[in-house]
């Protein structure tokens, strides 16, 4: 806790704020935090401990401060004809998008965002002292290339923020939204895909559109579908000037030897890791199913949670009672602060059964 002292010397800004976190508790079934459910296969544990193993006898050095290999590694496998050039690294997506702010933020600019979506986002702004605006969305959580033109319009900022698929509601963003955003902010639009590998067949990537619009980034991670989150290790993909810029304002080798050599042994076993996701798919598929069948609302999800009304057949209700009720079943999941609502990771088909039997077992109290 913060002593009325020290509150006195934060930055007037950052007084009242709570610092980012999801509950850690120990009980059996944790979907709470949108994790990979599924632990490194052994090929790729041992390839990555013995990357690890040749970076330690040099561990007096500093590593590449540019993780230039890495970033190559990075580039072959986003595609897009992309070079390293066009890719950065740091220690997750989280310290990418600070930095992005770093550079293109700061005090007197404005970033514009869409909630509810990715709740770190205004939370970087404050730490950069970048002032946050949030243009809504529509009542069932969309949002349409008019109006994000029209909020555009309205704030004039410097960075956008865009989530796809949105965090939390789970559904990818037409490259219409994209591409309005990029015809009308005079700034940096950033399109936060760290959900985009479990994205529904045919839902397309801002990727796609790099070629054409260099104020464009596209973030991602290797937390989720790598089931690499104990690694933090997030990147971007730009035009080569934006990463650049970043550079000016990244920490001297802010990327260990360690986490560089760790990540290119995962990537070099992309298709094993990635081997868990279509099974991860189903389960998103099944939770969706089986609780709409039950008479729950439920967000269409391109990513690996969903979210869904806490109380079936359209009731109103404190989410937090049903909160409770799943974590004394033993099954613990995301209350994002949406009043009605709750966030579900998909994990294993054990813990999705789990979960979908304990909300029965709320119904029944």
């Amino acid at each position: 806790m913060i002593s009325d002292e020290i509150r006195a010397l934060l930055r007037e800004e950052l007084r009242g704020l709570t610092a980012y976190g999801a509950p850690q508790l120990d009980v059996p079934v944790r979907l709470n935090t949108n994790e990979n459910s599924y632990a490194l296969p052994d090929t790729v544990a041992r390839a990555v401990t013995e990357a690890l193993r040749a970076e330690v006898a040099d561990l007096n050095r500093y590593p590449d401060r540019d993780a230039v290999k890495l970033r190559a590694d990075l580039a072959a496998y986003l595609g897009h004809g992309l070079g390293f050039e066009q890719l950065w690294a740091a220690n997750g997506s989280n310290e990418v998008q600070q930095q992005l702010l770093q550079a293109f933020g700061g005090p007197g600019r404005t970033a514009l965002g869409f909630v509810p979506a990715y709740s770190m986002h205004p939370l970087l702004c404050a730490g950069t002292a970048t002032a946050w605006v949030d243009g809504g969305r529509a009542a069932d959580f969309s949002i349409s290339p008019e109006h994000v033109a029209e909020q555009i319009r309205r704030v004039d900022p410097d960075l956008v923020f865009l989530c796809s698929p949105n965090n939390p509601t789970g559904t990818a963003l037409a490259l219409d939204v994209v591409e309005a955003a990029l015809r009308t902010a005079r700034g940096i639009v950033i399109v936060d895909e760290a959900y985009a590998e479990f994205a529904r067949p045919g839902t397309p990537s801002a990727l796609s559109l790099l070629h054409a619009y260099p104020r464009l980034v596209v973030s991602r991670t290797m937390s989720k579908a790598f089931a690499f989150a104990g690694a933090r290790v997030g990147y971007l993909a730009a035009d080569e000037s934006v990463v650049d810029a970043v550079q000016l304002v990244r920490l001297p080798y802010h990327l260990s030897s360690l986490t560089q050599a760790a990540a290119r042994a995962a990537l070099a076993h992309a298709d094993t890791l990635l081997s868990t996701v279509e099974a991860i798919k189903e389960q998103r598929d099944r939770i969706v199913h089986v609780l709409r069948s039950r008479g729950y609302e439920v967000a269409d999800s391109d990513a690996n949670f969903v979210l869904f009304r806490a109380y079936p057949g359209g009731v109103a209700g404190d989410q937090a009672v049903v909160w409770r009720r799943l974590l004394d079943a033993g099954v613990l999941v995301r209350d994002v602060g949406l009043p009605g609502w709750l966030r579900v990771t998909a994990g294993t088909p054990a813990e999705t059964e789990a979960f979908l039997e304990a909300m029965k077992s709320t119904e029944e109290n």
